[in-house]
């Protein structure tokens, strides 16, 4: 009896760009990733930066090409709007670890609030919590809090740009949180509801800005799901270019030779170029086989190389460059 024929692989498409996905709560940041890769029937995708099953709002997701340019969204500053619960201590800071010591909430006059938000501004050494994806020998840690087990942890420098807190209801505090790339928006909860003096711990959590993104840019999923009935190309008009990652970026437009040798892996002269830094980079025509950036005439709008930095001689080393066939 003969086997039975295996069903054909999907083949997956070269797309790439930058997609803002709105995550819902419920599900972990990697399947919205794999979700997001499925509809776009990406074949290389990935997310700058995890957000808890608890939490929602801006995840921005690479795809293809765009993901050599991930890890700078990771490091870009964070903006959330947190809602904790005073007078509670849970396990693993938020909502979903059991309660473990509860204390009476007091009277917290505006005045109060203020002077307790100005204490946390600023540079911070935060030890980060075990209930989080920190590894610590090959296993995230909250898998060794799950068990029962504590290791130490190193404190970190942090910055907190902008902290305000308002109550919203008696043991409802709100937090509007504008912070450094890995800040652990639980301990900064629970740091303050011990300055209080009743404990706290995080109920909900929303990621408002990632770097120049803002959440009313992002798309949901289910907005996602009903594009990709229409078909797949469909999907995208609503991704950004892979330079969207760069934002604020100083960029400078090579020539067609330039931007050659420059993709030949060797470090070029390029005039008024800033005297040290990371730039963008783009260039005209298309050279080796490969589309480059186009210039500023008309009918050739510029087109994304890739990323370099400026050395000591002022010449521009490539560093992460795209490959677009």
């Amino acid at each position: 009896m003969s086997s039975p024929t295996p069903a054909p692989r999907r083949m997956r498409r070269e797309v790439h760009g930058v997609l803002l996905l709105d995550k819902p709560t419920g599900i972990s940041s990697n399947a919205a990733l794999q979700t997001v890769k499925r509809l776009y029937q990406a074949r290389k995708a990935g997310h700058s930066g995890s957000l808890d099953p608890l939490a929602s709002g801006v995840l921005p997701i690479c795809l293809g090409e765009a993901t050599k340019f991930s890890r700078f969204l990771l490091d870009s500053d964070k903006h959330y709007r947190v809602v904790c619960k005073l007078g509670e201590r849970t396990r693993s800071g938020d909502a979903e670890g059991e309660v473990v010591e509860t204390r009476p909430v007091g009277a917290y006059s505006p005045q109060r609030l203020d002077e307790i938000a100005a204490r946390f501004q600023g540079h911070l050494m935060q030890t980060p919590p075990m209930y989080s994806a920190l590894k610590h020998h090959g296993q995230p840690l909250y898998r060794l809090a799950r068990r029962g087990i504590e290791v130490e942890r190193a404190p970190r420098e942090v910055i907190i740009r902008k902290l305000t807190l308002t109550l919203r209801a008696v043991d409802r505090l709100e937090m509007d949180v504008e912070c450094s790339k890995g800040t652990y928006v639980r301990t900064l909860a629970e740091d303050i509801g011990e300055m209080l003096g009743c404990g706290a711990h995080l109920i909900e959590l929303r990621r408002t800005r990632v770097g120049g993104f803002d959440v009313s840019q992002a798309h949901t999923l289910e907005a996602l799901q009903s594009l990709a009935a229409q078909g797949v190309e469909q999907l995208d008009g609503v991704l950004l270019p892979a330079e969207a990652a760069l934002t604020g970026w100083p960029e400078l437009h090579l020539s067609e030779t330039t931007a050659f040798y420059l993709g030949q892996g060797q470090a070029v002269f390029v005039p008024q170029a800033p005297s040290s830094g990371w730039v963008k980079l783009f260039a005209a025509g298309v050279q080796g086989g490969a589309r480059v950036a186009g210039d500023k005439t008309p009918g050739k709008p510029p087109r994304f190389l890739g990323v370099g930095e400026v050395q000591d001689d002022g010449r521009i080393a490539p560093r992460r460059l795209i490959q677009l066939s």
